[in-house]
């Protein structure tokens, strides 16, 4: 599947599936959508932006909408300036962690977050349908810029900080930006954050020096740099910056799990309050919070978009998902990979212990996913099954089914993309979690 359209947004491969045409007529479905109006738009660093920028402009001027050009910004960025500039939506040009080929679009609502499942579903079914209000030439609309994105961006996120306390540490840092869209943001927080910075891939120009998604496999030179610098804290965004994944002061990766499980843990302590997670993020920030006391994690459906509703159902302070995202209200209603920078070394800070302490102080999980090949019908059919392993187990249906146990959990859930089914297990050791998944499996 080369063209992908699901509450994350519409991903394609350049010259095949994501076309100027294909750009151009959702700009028009979204604009139609909005009946006019402000819209931001922002654009990550792949050499194919500014042409799929161009034609989703091109769709929204001609529905009559007043756009804003942000150029080259991260996700979080451009979602902050579609609240700042007061606008009816906003756009950012994004494959996230895709191959260079690949480009997407990405819609905001107004209040800066990835519209509900039905909303984008009105714009797709908008786009397909080919129902487009397009306007007059008196009424098509006009086109300015705004650069101020990152330097609005890097403010707001020390205005959430105890800045004075990472100034007074002096850390030594290692960022790996991917030749991504977080490039100029995340050295200027760290800057400014009074870190010596040492910027691998630091270049925004799209080509990027590895393969794009923080995984561990991914980021064996960022390791290398940690321990060759002597630094105390390795950093990875993804190219449209809102993930972050984190390698401690021994040059180890500690895995994306650990990014919102670290910025949880310095909230807790200063701003206690209720949070949200996904279904398929690790249990650490369930202990941190019951080990506060009185603090509720609230689970959601996969998707950014769910736990946002889940933070905005139930006034969380903070929230995100297993995959190195952390969402401040405060902030912006998406993940945000400098905020997650700016709380982890906030906890080094307030700690006054190395990473690598502090991490196998906390909670320790082995998780295990696995994909299997299946029709949608056939999921359907064993996710009816797996009901029956559950025991004495706690069941949430809310997004396939998970079942918790005292041992551990397992997830299982049909892919919003592709013909098949995840399961993901999690549990103390790596012996227990398999278990999980062979229990799961033999329902098929």
């Amino acid at each position: 599947m080369t063209l992908m359209m699901t509450v994350s947004g519409t991903r394609g491969i350049i010259g095949e599936t994501m076309t100027p045409t294909l750009a151009a007529e959702l700009g028009a479905a979204f604009g139609s959508h909005l009946g006019g109006g402000k819209v931001v738009i922002g654009r990550d660093s792949r050499p194919s932006g500014p042409m799929v920028l161009a034609a989703v402009t091109s769709g929204l001027l001609a529905t009559g909408c007043e756009v804003i050009d942000l150029g080259m910004v991260s996700t979080p960025g451009a979602a902050l300036m579609t609240v700042r500039h007061s606008a009816a939506g906003g756009v950012m040009i994004t494959a996230s962690h895709n191959p260079i080929m690949w480009n997407g679009i990405k819609f905001f609502t107004r209040q800066g977050c990835a519209p509900p499942p039905d909303l984008a579903e009105r714009v797709f079914d908008r786009y397909r349908r080919k129902a487009f209000d397009l306007v007059k030439v008196e009424r098509i609309g006009r086109l300015s810029s705004d650069t101020s994105t990152n330097e609005t961006h890097v403010a707001r996120v020390l205005e959430v900080l105890d800045v004075d306390a990472v100034r007074r540490m002096r850390t030594k840092v290692v960022l790996d930006s991917i030749n991504g869209a977080g490039c100029v943001s995340g050295r200027m927080l760290l800057e400014r954050l009074g870190c010596e910075v040492i910027h691998l891939n630091g270049e925004p120009d799209g080509r990027f020096a590895h393969t794009p998604e923080p995984l561990a496999e991914n980021l064996t030179g960022l390791c290398d740099e940690v321990r060759r610098h002597v630094a105390a804290i390795g950093f990875a965004q993804d190219p449209d910056a809102d993930r972050l994944a984190v390698v401690d002061d021994t040059g180890r990766y500690i895995g994306e799990e650990y990014t919102l499980a670290l910025a949880a843990k310095f909230v807790f302590t200063r701003r206690p309050g209720p949070a949200a997670a996904n279904l398929s993020t690790s249990r650490m920030i369930d202990d941190l919070a019951a080990a506060v006391g009185g603090i509720a994690v609230h689970r959601s459906p996969v998707g950014e978009a769910n736990v946002v509703k889940a933070m905005q159902d139930n006034a969380c302070v903070i929230g995100g998902e297993g995959n190195g995202g952390v969402i401040d209200p405060r902030i912006v209603w998406v993940r945000d990979s400098l905020v997650s920078m700016g709380f982890v070394l906030n906890l080094l800070a307030a700690e006054r212990r190395p990473l690598s302490v502090i991490v196998d102080a906390m909670p320790r999980y082995v998780m295990i996913k696995r994909k299997f090949d299946m029709p949608r019908d056939r999921i359907g059919a064993w996710l009816t099954r797996i009901r029956g392993i559950a025991g004495k187990g706690r069941i949430n249906d809310t997004d396939g089914v998970r079942i918790d146990w005292p041992e551990g959990w397992v997830h299982l859930r049909p892919s919003n993309t592709e013909p098949i089914a995840r399961v993901i297990a999690e549990a103390a050791d790596e012996a227990t979690a398999e278990s999980l998944v062979r229990r799961a499996t033999a329902c098929q």
